[in-house]
């Protein structure tokens, strides 16, 4: 009796396929072996195009050519004379007859005139007096290849403005702090207030986290608590970080907001919000990346052969000599591979510090972990949701300065994984 052909035939058990059967199973076999190669191959390519798209977005307004214009005439401030052809007092008497004088008092605390420099008083000039500001910003395609018609359009309407290429991430743009003008806006604070909220989270994650691990899988054992416990920090590892936002407002900003805001120990400048300080914010983001911790060690701690632990026990070695000397050096590398990757997750988080009310603007960078803080995905989300184009070229300059800091963060895992692992082979 005739039948359909298939394309894979059933074999009965014990029985090996031969002649047209052996070739039909074989070549479905390589047929379906194409087809999900084709699909992994598409899925690489899609990935490949995504980052070509999302670097080829921040490259594009990262740089560019930028017309600006002072809002003096430097020629009708000095008479005709530059700037750096006059004297120290000449240029002191500009600052004192230009200047107002709650001003003058501000940059006096900072430094004084008298102990500044000739150049000093002529970029202090430029910025106070001068300002130098953006009249229009082009991006990097339209810069390369339409450059004479934004020239033209800029001159046609400002005739005193001048064109140059811009390069929106530089050593300037990292040291200077924040500003509400994107002339002088720099990012300073920002990287200080990440690196802040990043310390307290490793100091308060990593030792929780790694203990916690530790205990579930070496003393807890099969027990219906340890099950329930490993289901609910499973659970907790796919909650929305807003939520931990809303439960760090709870607990850290308003409960504990005397602690978090320096106010109980005497803190000089106790915030005046209450706990919306680096020590609020470090401790959210511990709790959003502890289970990520706790996870990923118990993976690399049950990598580790089980015949290591009966060996160490065997030769008289106690528990926690087994786990201190031969579970944890062995499991080491995937541990710190894991708790960098999440601490690499909670540098690039904006929504639970939104909750937190995080500041958006901050001059001075933080001197402790009671101080008020801003952090560089809070700048980007504040600059991007400016409608003035230059703000836009700010927050593709600081997404530049986050890449950099993850990749930083993911190389160092990198190296001290094959490191480590070097050591035990």
């Amino acid at each position: 009796m005739s039948s359909e052909p298939r394309k894979f035939d059933i074999i009965p058990a014990g029985q090996l396929p031969d002649g047209e059967a052996l070739q039909r199973n074989v070549a479905g076999r390589r047929t379906s072996g194409t087809v999900w190669r084709n699909l992994f191959l598409a899925c690489i390519l899609v990935a490949l195009i995504s980052l070509v798209l999302v670097a080829y977005n921040v490259a594009n307004d990262a740089y560019g050519l930028v017309a600006t214009q002072s809002r003096l005439d430097e020629t009708e401030l000095t008479g005709g004379v530059e700037l750096e052809q006059l004297e120290q007092g000449q240029l002191l008497a500009i600052l004192q007859e230009n200047l107002r004088s709650a001003r003058l008092r501000a940059i006096e605390r900072e430094q004084p005139l008298a102990e500044r420099s000739q150049e000093g008083l002529v970029e202090l000039i430029q910025v106070e007096i001068l300002r130098q500001e953006i009249i229009a910003t082009n991006p990097l395609v339209d810069s390369l290849f339409n450059r004479t018609a934004f020239e033209e359009r800029v001159l046609a309407e400002n005739p005193r403005a001048d064109i140059e290429w811009k390069r929106w991430f530089n050593v300037d743009f990292i040291r200077s702090p924040g500003s509400s003008r994107p002339e002088i806006a720099g990012i300073s604070t920002a990287i200080w207030g990440s690196l802040g909220i990043i310390l307290v989270t490793m100091l308060v994650a990593l030792p929780l986290g790694i203990g916690a691990a530790i205990y579930l899988e070496e003393y807890a054992g099969d027990s219906r608590i340890s099950r329930i416990i490993q289901t609910n920090i499973s659970n907790l590892a796919g909650v929305p970080s807003i939520i931990y936002g809303m439960l760090g407002l709870a607990i850290f900003v308003r409960a504990l907001g005397a602690i978090t805001s320096g106010a109980l120990f005497g803190y000089a400048g106790a915030d005046p919000a209450a706990g919306r300080s680096i020590l609020s914010g470090g401790l959210t983001m511990a709790l959003l990346i502890l289970p990520i911790i706790v996870i990923t060690t118990q993976e690399a701690i049950r990598a580790v052969p089980r015949s290591l632990r009966q060996a160490s026990l065997a030769l008289g070695a106690t528990k926690w000599q087994t786990i201190w000397n031969q579970v944890l050096p062995i499991s080491f590398p995937g541990i710190l591979t894991g708790t960098i990757l999440a601490v690499s997750r909670a540098m690039g988080e904006t929504a639970p510090l939104v909750v937190l009310g995080t500041a958006t603007y901050i001059a001075a960078s933080p001197d402790s972990i009671f101080s008020r803080y801003t952090t560089l995905p809070i700048q980007i989300y504040q600059w991007t949701s400016r409608p003035q184009a230059e703000f836009r070229n700010l927050a593709a300059a600081t997404i530049i300065m986050l890449l950099i800091i993850i990749l930083l963060l993911n190389a160092t895992a990198i190296l001290l994984r094959n490191r480590y692992s070097k050591r035990l082979n």
